[in-house]
This record gives structure tokens, C-alpha cells and sequence, in this order.
């Protein structure tokens, strides 16, 4: 029994709209007419009182940010190829699901001008009332709490030390240089505030270096992370998580064209076995035609070069692609 996508086209959303709008005479308020019509196209009612209130703003009836201006504000600094970290387009992104907060009011401060605050903090899912506070200790850094004023006093001190001793120290070194210099600090806000200015210190020991002689696929996107439709083009890489049980790995496939995760599994080894799950699973949710039209990129790890994953790729139809060597956007554009 083949699993029913979620996803809605946008005749079919249109039409929904539609029949709503044409039938909600007969109704007693508009939820009783979308409760009434959402079965019949297959969605919650949720979903097609969100459709309508997209409606709603496009055409001008009610408030709020229009989609061609959502799209405008996601596109705006993310030309096609820029690589740059903080404008350019990748899939993989710092910070977890989103953006620092940083960025994020980083972001409010450079926008504020054309749009109104509590719009633009609706779009990003941002309290209004955070980015006020933030923008009221901007303007008096004395309101800042007691931890903050301390950190700003502490940071020259972590910096002079670690300039001083060659680049080199670490944060165990450096804490134990601030207090035979008397100045009290704990090593976890050593280690912390060491982590906010980039600092860290040379670590001992051997460099791994990765045989890049195998043969592999050819790098079929060239950095171009951009699709125009569903099962065009596929993502592919793991990450390791530490727990109280150890080191984990969790191995996930990401499609580019709704920026979501499609695969995903997790394992306690970097075995082949542990990638081709998050393909299987992700091949079981999209259902992707077998003609050759998904690209499947990776990196050059020796899971996703390996004959079996190459073997499960051309089974599934699903065209081969890797990242150029040592490259760190090779996936991850």
C-alpha cells in the first residue's frame, strides 16, 4: 500500500480557495463552510483556513505580507551561485533548525525601515516583545544584565592571553592564566566565551587524510542548490551527536525543492547499511519517478561512494553526484 503525499498543488489549493469562497453563503460563518469543504479536497480544516487567509492578504482584503513579497525578502541576498556564508543559498544550515537569534535580529535591524517590526517578527516566528528588549539594551547597554556587562569585561582578557602565548593555548590554559593573574573566572565561562570569539587552541595528534583516488560519480550540481520541482534534486549527509550512551550518527536526505527533510536515520555506527536506510526511507516517502530525472548529491564519504549505495541509486533510477574534493560546500551549498 503506497503512502498518499501531503502535498498540495497549487490548482488545487486555488480551487479549494475558490469553492469556499463561492459557498460560504450557504454556510453559517466561514469555518462552518471550510470544516464542511476540507474533507472533500483531503486536508484538515487548519490547512484550508490557512489557504484562505493567504487568500485573503494577496488580494488586499486583509493585512499582512503578501507571497510575492515573502519571496522577494527570501530571495533578497541569495543569488544563484553567491557563496557567501551568511547571504548565499545553502541546505544545510548553522544554528539547528534556525537561525541564531543574532542573525535573526540582525536581520529585524536591516529590514525595520521598509517593513513594520511586528510583521516581519510574524513571518520569522519571533516574539515582538524579545526584539524590543534587545533593541532597548542596544540603545542602553547598561540595562543588560549583570552576565553580559561581565563577558564584555572578560573578553579582552581572553583575547590578550591567547595572543599573548602564540595562539596556542587552550581553554584549560587560558583559565588558569586569568587566575594567577587574579582575575577570578570560572573555566566553563573560559571555554564559553572562547567559543564566541572564535578561539580555540592547537590540539595534538594525528591528521586523518581520506583516500580521494576512489572512483566516484561526477559532481552533477556544481554548487547550484536550486530546484523548479518536487524529486528534482536530493541531498545526502549524516552528522554525529554525543549522548549519554555515546556517540551517535544520524544520516539524512534533504529535498531541495521544499527544504525538508525526506529521509533520516540513526545508528551507533557509520556502516553503508546506516545511509541506506535515510534513502530507503526517503524513497518510500516522495515515491520518485524512475526515469533518471532526481539527482541524489552527496560528498565523497565512502558510505555514499560505496558499490552498494551506488547500486541501491540506479535501482531507484536516482542519478549519482558528489561534491569536489576537501570542498566543504561540496553538499551543503
Amino acid at each position: 500500500m503506497s503512502k498518499k503525499s501531503n502535498q498540495f498543488s497549487p490548482e488545487v489549493r486555488e480551487r479549494a480557495v475558490r469553492m469556499v469562497l463561492e459557498h460560504q453563503g450557504e454556510y453559517p460563518s466561514l469555518w462552518a463552510a471550510i470544516d464542511s469543504i476540507a474533507p472533500k479536497i483531503g486536508c484538515v480544516p487548519q490547512t484550508l483556513h490557512t489557504w484562505v487567509k493567504r487568500h485573503e492578504i494577496d488580494s488586499g482584503v486583509r493585512e499582512g505580507i503578501t507571497t510575492s513579497e515573502l519571496q522577494r525578502l527570501r530571495e533578497q541576498g541569495a543569488a544563484q551561485g553567491q557563496r557567501d556564508p551568511q547571504a548565499g543559498q545553502r541546505v544545510f544550515r548553522p544554528g539547528g533548525a534556525r537561525p541564531p537569534s543574532e542573525v535573526l535580529r540582525g536581520f529585524i535591524d536591516q529590514h525595520r525601515q521598509a517593513y513594520a517590526v511586528e510583521s516581519i517578527c510574524k513571518v520569522l516566528q519571533v516574539a515582538p516583545s524579545g526584539y524590543w528588549r534587545h533593541a532597548a539594551k542596544q540603545r542602553n547597554p547598561e540595562r543588560r544584565c549583570a552576565r553580559a556587562q561581565r563577558d564584555d569585561a572578560l573578553m579582552p582578557h581572553i583575547q590578550r592571553v591567547w595572543h599573548a602565548n602564540m595562539q596556542v593555548y587552550g581553554a584549560d590554559k587560558v583559565w588558569k592564566q586569568l587566575n594567577r593573574e587574579g582575575i577570578a573566572i570560572a573555566r566553563c565561562t573560559v571555554e564559553r566565551l572562547m567559543r564566541r570569539l572564535g578561539l580555540q587552541g592547537v590540539r595534538r595528534g594525528k591528521v586523518v587524510r581520506t583516500d580521494g583516488r576512489a572512483p566516484c560519480p561526477l559532481d552533477r550540481v556544481n554548487r547550484v542548490f536550486r530546484a523548479d520541482r518536487p524529486n528534482q534534486l536530493w541531498v545526502s549527509d549524516f552528522t554525529y551527536v554525543s549522548t549519554w550512551q555515546g556517540w551517535l550518527y544520524v544520516a539524512f536526505v534533504i529535498g531541495v525543492y521544499a527544504r525538508r527533510i525526506v529521509g533520516w536515520r540513526v545508528s551507533s555506527s557509520m556502516r553503508t547499511d546506516f545511509v541506506l536506510d535515510a534513502l530507503e526511507q526517503a524513497l518510500y516517502a516522495r515515491q520518485p519517478e524512475r526515469d533518471g530525472s532526481l539527482v541524489g548529491h552527496a560528498d565523497r564519504g565512502s558510505q555514499y561512494v560505496s558499490i552498494r549505495y551506488t547500486e541501491r541509486l540506479a535501482e531507484a533510477g536516482i542519478e549519482p553526484s558528489v561534491g569536489s574534493k576537501g570542498d566543504s560546500y561540496d553538499n551543503a551549498g
